[in-house]
């Protein structure tokens, strides 16, 4: 079962795609390549053990699913973000796929480019906003909200376990990017105030989405200074924060997917965000020829894209007070109390 919070949006962003040999410098918002029905997922990273691509994956599978003669292919763009363009620009030049899809706030810039050469190549890019663009739809995730339920929950627990002195959390982060310094931390530290007002934030940087092991290190440092609880947002070096967690006996918050099967006794609660949804439903229309091309959307809580998973271990063994008032606040979040609102990004 999940508690569902989702109230962001999501945005369009801007490309156009066409055939290589013969592309002019715009083209009809509704030119369709010949295999309009041929889906490359491209994934800036690795799918696995990161819960965002995973489900960004498993979404467009879905939708596929539901449609004659609907396929996919899963393209992986590595984690040099330096070849993403290519990688782009090589997919769009197969003439093999009518929608591309991905899940990165870099994308929308990308995939402008790749769409001045390719101008009736369509996009879809969740998490990301972009409107005002022929050729691409996207929709962003009001992760001020998600970052809100994470730092709520962190500064209830960490209340619970350190009940005198000055209060303080920690976050360990892959680098900075535009999500996590717009919406992520300042959501995250809104819920800890939320809590008290004197919390402070410890922040930290891996220097990469992947060294588990440096990870592990920041994260021990902080546990050894005093804070209770940690949210790693981080992809897969996120797992070396829980590995830490687990050593010293201290909490992790988890972000986008469920996270308590890394670490049953250290996850006390994942903020999560129906990508898998989100997805499945974009696709689904974009491929049955709805025209969302040009527009750009924020989900968030009140849609249910935001949200918390309370199936864990952790979660359950917290006191039930101490749960009762988490759970209060997010029914309050739903019912947009208190209002977070992303008029553009």
């Amino acid at each position: 079962m999940k508690i569902r919070i989702s109230a962001v949006a999501a945005v369009v962003f801007t490309a156009a795609l066409a055939l290589a040999a013969c592309a002019k410098p715009e083209a009809s918002a509704s030119a369709r390549p010949a295999n309009a029905l041929s889906v490359a997922v491209f994934v800036p990273g690795v799918a696995s053990g990161s819960p965002i691509y995973e489900q960004l994956v498993s979404g467009a599978e879905r939708a596929a699913a539901q449609l004659s003669g609907a396929k996919v292919k899963v393209i992986e763009g590595g984690f040099d973000q330096s070849a993403w363009l290519d990688k782009l620009r090589d997919i769009a030049a197969s003439g093999e796929f009518g929608l591309i899809v991905s899940s990165n706030p870099a994308l929308p810039e990308l995939a402008a480019k790749v769409a001045a050469d390719f101008p009736a190549q369509r996009f879809f890019i969740a998490d990301a906003y972009l409107s005002g663009h022929a050729s691409i739809h996207t929709v962003l995730y009001n992760q001020l909200e998600q970052g809100y339920v994470a730092g709520y929950l962190a500064g209830l627990v960490t209340k619970d376990r350190r009940p005198s002195g000055a209060p303080v959390a920690g976050l360990v982060a892959a680098q900075r990017y535009p999500t996590l310094d717009r919406l992520i931390q300042p959501g995250f530290e809104a819920g800890l105030k939320a809590v008290d007002p004197a919390f402070r934030l410890e922040y930290r940087e891996v220097g990469n989405w992947y060294d588990a092991n440096r990870a592990a290190e920041l994260a021990r440092s902080l546990y050894n200074a005093g804070v209770e609880v940690i949210l790693p947002i981080a992809g897969g070096a996120g797992q070396g924060v829980v590995a830490s967690a687990a050593e010293l006996g201290k909490a992790v918050l988890w972000f986008d997917g469920s996270g308590y099967e890394l670490g049953p006794k250290a996850v006390v609660g994942c903020a999560t965000l129906d990508q898998d949804r989100l997805v499945y439903e974009r696709v689904k229309a974009l491929l049955e020829g709805r025209e969302l091309y040009g527009t750009a959307e924020v989900v968030g809580a009140a849609g249910g894209y935001i949200g918390f998973d309370p199936d864990g271990e952790a979660y359950r063994a917290l006191p039930e007070a101490l749960r009762e008032r988490f759970e209060a606040a997010l029914v309050k979040l739903a019912a947009g109390e208190p209002a977070f609102t992303i008029d553009s990004f």
